[in-house]
């Protein structure tokens, strides 16, 4: 029963993923297998990696990055959003449209995986189980990416461009700010 659990927090940690990558799909519609499997594959190693690390360096790690994770997250998808709104009026090639550069799929790794080091670090005090679900949560983050690109593929291609750049940039200034709100709020 212990394996449900931790696979609703992976699906709980993932929405992240799947909206990032869905808006990928919109703005990249042309987005090859091995681009889709390189994102899909990061987003996936950093959710799984944040969570070692957050159970692992637990305390001291949340006691330095937990008083400012979510500005980093909401500054990294607030500055790509605001990019991809702004290139779709300046009508130049977005940071989507373009081949997908590894400073982009970095970004959006570490901006949509900073939760799981938060549940890392609460494995670790709770001495639960950190290999199985660690790997289970960058599986799931993983699948959650490469369903959200295709989907989001599959609705870009019946959407103009302009409109998928400013929805995209919109999805992503909004996971920012959730992020933030959530945290602020706590």
């Amino acid at each position: 029963m212990e394996w449900i659990r931790v696979f609703f927090i992976a699906c709980a940690l993932a929405i992240d993923c799947m909206a990032v990558s869905l808006s990928i799909g919109l703005c990249r519609k042309e987005a090859n297998e091995r681009e889709i499997l390189k994102l899909a594959l990061c987003f996936g190693i950093f959710q799984a990696g944040m969570t070692l690390t957050g159970a692992f360096g637990g305390g001291f790690l949340a006691e330095i990055i937990g008083s400012w994770d979510h500005w980093v997250a909401f500054a990294l998808l607030g500055w790509i959003g605001i990019r991809m709104i702004r290139e779709a009026f300046q009508k130049k090639e977005s940071c989507f449209t373009q081949k997908l550069g590894y400073r982009t799929v970095l970004s959006l790794a570490i901006a949509t995986s900073l939760d799981a080091l938060a549940v890392g670090f609460s494995f670790g005090i709770i001495g639960h189980e950190i290999a199985f679900s660690s790997t289970l949560i960058g599986i799931v983050a993983f699948a959650a990416t490469e369903i959200g690109v295709h989907l989001g593929k599959r609705a870009g291609k019946k959407i103009p461009y302009k409109w998928t750049e400013i929805a995209g940039g919109c999805v992503l200034i909004a996971i920012g700010t959730k992020i933030l709100v959530e945290h602020l709020h706590r």
